[in-house]
């Protein structure tokens, strides 16, 4: 569809709407505006002055007033303001592209069931053009990958930024403890040694430890702990693109999902405070052994107390795609901030066994030439 039959609609949302032309505006990463991707026009998402406030939510007081309507999502239809055309999005995708004219769709407060609407944003730094840049240049310097690989770069059909739901949580501990510390010392040990058909003593330093009895308390303040509310990303992938700069957030607003596809969170947020609060016992158990001191430590009870948790949901910006190569997927990810990439890749059998033969000729090589 051309600009003037996207002009023509007078359907569109006011907020999406180009002032220009009328066509459908794209939130452009790197900025705080829409853009008209056919006259160029520019229209402002932040009107605020000022620092941003981050905002916190109770968990307790939340989970007594509102556990269960998360789980009462189900499949929404979107009529497309542009063309016309009726799409049905899946049950966790709360924005996407009309699939007949390739416009973005926003669905507005109301149109779903209730779930948690996020309270901040982290906007898409990176535009395709860089993402793309990125995905190139890491194909490319792959060692042993299939010569025909970097052609999987050439297509941009499959190459998507979304925004993917991330809870944090805040939280106090304060952890009593019992256990045992123990402090090393050295001892010499004598031993005897059979040296020229006689026995000779000798002697050797032996480190023994001193365990003594250790109980106490310590607290703990958690801030800002990143848990991934989907399940459509793997675990350990998003794990290493935890270069995330959450002091750059914004307030939630619909129009920084126009030209993107977002993802509801999937991950309830008792469960994400459940893996919150893993991450938080491995930080404990440190600052316990921190207290107890010496050179070795046994801990041996912990009891927590957790007080004060809030939490909030955010969206965090992701560049992702998939490729198929000789029948398997294999999937990449980008992170929208910085350009951090990780993923999935094939190998080349016959450039592994041809670079094994090669050290194994060099070898042989050097072999013959030491042996002369």
């Amino acid at each position: 569809m051309d600009k003037n039959e996207r002009s023509s609609n007078p359907g569109l949302s006011q907020e999406l709407e180009c002032k220009g032309c009328g066509a459908m505006l794209k939130f452009k990463p790197g900025t705080t505006h829409l853009s008209c991707e056919y006259c160029g026009a520019e229209n402002n998402i932040r009107t605020e002055e000022g620092p941003i406030v981050i905002e916190e939510t109770n968990l307790e007081e939340y989970l007594l007033a509102n556990l269960g309507k998360e789980e009462t999502m189900e499949i929404s239809t979107i009529v497309c303001n542009s063309c016309g055309g009726e799409t049905t999005l899946e049950p966790n995708i709360t924005s996407d592209f009309c699939p007949f004219c390739d416009n973005p769709l926003v669905i507005k407060e109301g149109t779903r069931s209730i779930v948690y609407k996020p309270k901040y944003i982290l906007p898409f730094n990176l535009d395709e053009k860089k993402a793309l840049d990125t995905y190139r240049n890491w194909l490319s310097n792959l060692w042993f990958a299939p010569k025909d690989l970097k052609h999987y770069a050439d297509s941009t059909e499959h190459f998507t930024g979304i925004y993917i739901p991330h809870w944090t949580y805040d939280c106090h501990t304060t952890t009593t403890y019992t256990g045992e510390r123990g402090d090393d010392y050295t001892e010499q040990e004598y031993y005897f040694v059979s040296e020229n058909s006689r026995q000779v003593q000798k002697s050797r330093d032996i480190v023994k430890t001193n365990w003594s009895h250790r109980s106490g308390s310590v607290t703990n303040f958690f801030d800002d702990i990143l848990i991934l509310a989907s399940k459509s990303i793997p675990q350990e992938k998003m794990a290493k693109l935890r270069m995330w700069d959450l002091k750059n957030l914004v307030p939630y607003d619909d129009r920084y999902l126009s030209g993107f596809k977002t993802e509801t969170y999937q991950v309830k947020i008792e469960d994400g405070y459940a893996s919150a609060k893993k991450h938080m016992k491995s930080v404990i158990e440190n600052t316990v052994s921190n207290d107890i001191g010496g050179h070795r430590q046994r801990i041996h009870q912990m009891n927590t107390q957790y007080s004060d948790a809030t939490f909030k949901q955010i969206l965090m910006p992701l560049w992702i795609s998939a490729y198929r190569y000789n029948g398997k997927v294999y999937r990449f990810l980008i992170n929208g901030r910085t350009g951090d990439i990780v993923g999935d890749r094939p190998y080349s059998t016959g450039k592994i066994l041809l670079a094994i033969l090669a050290g194994l000729i060099i070898i042989s090589l050097i072999s013959y030439f030491s042996g002369r």
